[in-house]
């Protein structure tokens, strides 16, 4: 074997130690990483597609259940994915163990795609649990499956990043419920999961266009339903131009060692 192919068998090696460590370690406590988000989807069910949505009638020229059912699916996959990532490489820097990842031949795009991929892994997962919970309540048929696997693939990435660097600049485990609170819950709540930026006054609409949230939600519910506010080329642009600034961003942290060696 060449030294290409032994560098790229280790590199493999690697990443899928990562990859798997992470698997384990959400499928291993399932009642406490992937249960709760399936309880709550299916309170918000019952709540809001139910007895409030038979009162709003219809949404965007849909069922009002029916409208809300791919932002509540991309809430689970970001919550996980992001929660995933920040927990697991934030424990890794408490425990210590991390400087022997740090020491070891794995470059850092290889350290930053296991732990990418873990969380994608779990934010997948849920959102395929969700969305067996919304055939409960509702008929799903996919318009273009390749636009929504592609759409909740490149958002779990993009949230998983997210947490990447949230673990990177945290300090305690308060420091990483910060960010979740502050910034994704009303990213996620004001991104059109319940309402279409139709309804809002052109001022409102031009400040909603600033959430990237918007974009992957409109563009998930393009794929499962054909219907969109924002074109979705436009919303595909978006989210990979956020994915190579998070993804750059992450690598930059990881080479400086900020937030790792001291």
């Amino acid at each position: 074997m060449s030294r290409q192919g032994v560098g790229g068998y280790r590199h493999w090696i690697s990443f899928q130690t990562i990859f798997v460590k992470e698997i384990l370690r959400f499928t291993r406590i399932w009642v406490q990483t992937i249960l709760p988000s399936v309880i709550t989807t299916t309170l918000y069910f019952v709540i809001f597609g139910r007895l409030i949505g038979d009162r709003i009638g219809t949404m965007g020229g849909l069922d009002y259940l029916d409208f809300i059912v791919p932002g509540l699916v991309l809430m689970g996959v970001i919550t996980n994915a992001y929660s995933n990532v920040v927990s697991s490489f934030y424990s890794s820097k408490f425990s210590r163990y991390i400087e022997e990842l740090l020491v070891s031949p794995a470059p850092d795009w290889v350290i930053l795609a296991g732990y990418v991929a873990g969380g994608v892994a779990r934010g997948l997962v849920v959102g395929l649990a969700v969305m067996l919970v919304a055939m409960i309540f509702t008929e799903i048929r996919i318009h273009s499956v390749a636009v929504t696997l592609l759409v909740i693939t490149m958002t779990a990435v993009l949230f998983a990043l997210g947490g990447f660097i949230n673990a990177i600049y945290a300090n305690s485990f308060d420091d990483i419920s910060i960010v979740p609170t502050f910034v994704l819950t009303p990213l996620t709540y004001l991104g059109g999961v319940f309402y279409s930026i139709e309804l809002l006054p052109g001022f409102w609409q031009g400040v909603s266009l600033a959430n990237p949230v918007l974009y992957m939600v409109n563009a998930f519910r393009y794929g499962l339903q054909g219907v969109s506010d924002i074109p979705v080329g436009i919303a595909f642009g978006i989210i990979a131009i956020f994915i190579l600034v998070l993804g750059a961003f992450s690598l930059y942290l990881l080479r400086r060692g900020v937030g790792i060696k001291t």
